[in-house]
């Protein structure tokens, strides 16, 4: 199976720094948190150039949140490059791409739970909501495929334990609760997978 990472829209240069301006500071800050007259001086544009390229604050943040996950689906692809062959090994594979990925790039957790804690139950239209709920099944209907092709016994299931684990972990690491949890998530997938005959 190979991992879709997703074909973004070419940006200006002035919509680039926008954008990697306001990605710094919504992960760092928080969205809430961070207006865009604080992003556009950032970036070194006018406030009205950031609404020329991106619209509202709102389409901003789904900007960020897309842009992130390409980078994290490119990333997954390369660690299941390395792993050709089905089975438990390239189920593991997105936890190995979660162990270097974290450290870099969340180590306040994930982009897209912390983005949905900050804008509430999704019922009034928001458009990060869709965004986030998008990439969550993304990963599981990934680890559904990967369960599917090693052969697991009830592939959804494992893969729900396997979503379970790993959404635990990036929780955790945003938590600081302790140290290494995709490790320890890895670890226990490997029990699962393997009582599984896999």
């Amino acid at each position: 199976m190979a991992v879709s990472v997703p074909e973004l829209a070419p940006l200006t240069p002035g919509a680039t720094r926008v954008l990697e301006a306001a990605s710094r500071l919504f992960y760092e800050r928080g969205i809430h948190a961070v207006g865009v007259d604080t992003i556009a001086e950032a970036a070194g544009v006018t406030k009205k150039t950031l609404y020329d390229r991106f619209g509202s604050k709102e389409a901003l943040v789904v900007s960020y949140l897309q842009h992130r996950d390409a980078k994290w689906r490119a990333h997954v692809a390369q660690h299941l490059a390395r792993v050709p062959e089905a089975g438990r090994t390239r189920v593991l594979a997105v936890f190995d791409a979660a162990i270097s990925w974290s450290d870099e790039y969340s180590p306040k957790g994930c982009s897209a739970i912390n983005a949905r804690a900050e804008i509430g139950d999704g019922h009034d239209g928001h458009p990060v909501f869709p965004e986030v709920s998008r990439q969550k099944a993304w990963l599981l209907d990934l680890f559904t495929e990967l369960c599917r092709e090693a052969a697991a016994t009830d592939a959804r299931s494992m893969a729900q334990a396997m979503m379970i684990l790993y959404e635990g972990a990036i929780v955790t690491v945003g938590m600081e609760t302790f140290a290494q949890p995709f490790e320890v998530a890895r670890r226990l997938a490997d029990v699962l997978l393997e009582a599984d005959g896999l």
